[in-house]
């Protein structure tokens, strides 16, 4: 059954979710699972399957940089949507963000292609854009390009490039729509991932001060319910921000504090001190040592960027709905809580703040 612009997901119907343990990945499967759907969801070798304990999937293991275990995965699948990706800010292996998110995109591109399937939905992200707008108070939108020096480590690069072969691939005629996600927020964050890092910080007790930025704070249901809407009304070889509310680092960190009841930073640090302290970080910790920065160069490169987007696009054509940044926030933190990665002497004050 098709719908004007896309394909209706319907009862039965056979979808593919790379990454479908992951972050976003786990909240999509759970949608389409809500609406019917038999969900293929795509793990790779090794990677921690818990958030999909209790869920009727069917579970396939197949790495992305191997093209025959890609199109198994998708053969019989109506859609496929593409969310894996290596989204972290440093790898001991910088040709690993190539091989997963460039080659890797191309082996589903192809899967999808053989597999007949009515609708490729594609997880780009925002940080494909170009933001130089936003710095000037001008949330930008999927029209606004990237300065290529802007985009700044291999996560970006690599999702700039993957972004472009989809965008080949359908105008050469397969039927893909892109999504690019903002900053999600929200429950089985188990990585967890740069932006829920932030939160879990601050949870922690160990976010001394905050820069002048700009984030865009949307929680993860929401972007999963978004991807559905792309596959549903999106039109081919278009993009869509999946956004939220344009928060400054200081009103997010406010939020929080409201939210968990513990104090908030009131100091704001220079940007070029937070440059200097990842630059130190990534030779010490990165170079010398072989080990993950603890302020890795490109999350401090993005801490000193305004990142205010503006989603209305999906909101008209896809009928996108997100909830407040707050209540976002609010199931973060509590998320964080009860899967214990709050410092113990902390639980008891954040629950009970959490509770009021």
């Amino acid at each position: 059954m098709t719908s004007e612009g896309g394909v209706a997901v319907v009862a039965g119907d056979r979808v593919l979710v790379t990454g479908g343990a992951g972050f976003i990945g786990s909240s999509l499967v759970r949608e389409l699972r809500r609406r019917g759907a038999h969900v293929v969801a795509m793990l790779e070798p090794g990677s921690d399957r818990a958030n999909l304990d209790h869920l009727d999937v069917e579970e396939v293991t197949a790495d992305l940089r191997d093209a025959d275990a890609v199109c198994k995965a998708a053969d019989g699948c109506r859609l496929v949507f593409h969310v894996a990706a290596l989204y972290r800010f440093w790898d001991p292996d910088p040709d690993a963000f190539y091989d997963i998110n460039v080659t890797g995109t191309q082996h589903v591109i192809e899967a999808a292609r053989r597999s007949g399937c009515e609708r490729l939905v594609y997880t780009s992200t925002v940080g494909t854009l170009g933001v130089h707008e936003a710095s000037t108070g001008r949330p930008v939108d999927e029209t606004s390009y990237a300065h290529i020096d802007h985009l700044f480590g291999s996560y970006k690069q690599s999702k700039y490039v993957a972004e472009h072969e989809v965008l080949r691939a359908a105008a050469q005629g397969l039927p893909a729509v892109l999504v690019q996600p903002t900053m999600p927020v929200g429950p089985r964050d188990r990585g967890p991932t740069p932006t829920g890092r932030t939160v879990l910080e601050f949870l922690n007790g160990r976010f001394p001060g905050y820069v002048d930025t700009t984030l865009n704070i949307v929680d993860v249901e929401d972007v999963a319910r978004g991807h559905v809407l792309a596959a549903e009304r999106g039109s081919i070889g278009r993009s869509y921000i999946l956004g939220g509310e344009n928060l400054q680092l200081r009103e997010v960190i406010g939020l929080l504090a409201e939210v968990t009841g513990q104090a908030a930073p009131t100091r704001q640090f220079p940007g070029k001190v937070a440059l200097a302290a990842a630059r130190v970080s990534e030779l010490v910790e990165g170079r010398l040592l072989g080990r993950e920065p603890t302020v890795p160069l490109e999350a401090a490169k993005m801490s000193t960027t305004h990142m205010s987007f503006d989603d209305s696009r999906a909101r008209s054509e896809l009928g996108y709905t997100s909830r407040p940044a707050r209540e976002a926030l609010e199931r973060a933190a509590r998320w964080f809580v009860e899967a214990g990665y709050v410092r113990a002497d902390r639980v008891a004050g954040i629950t009970r703040a959490l509770q009021r």
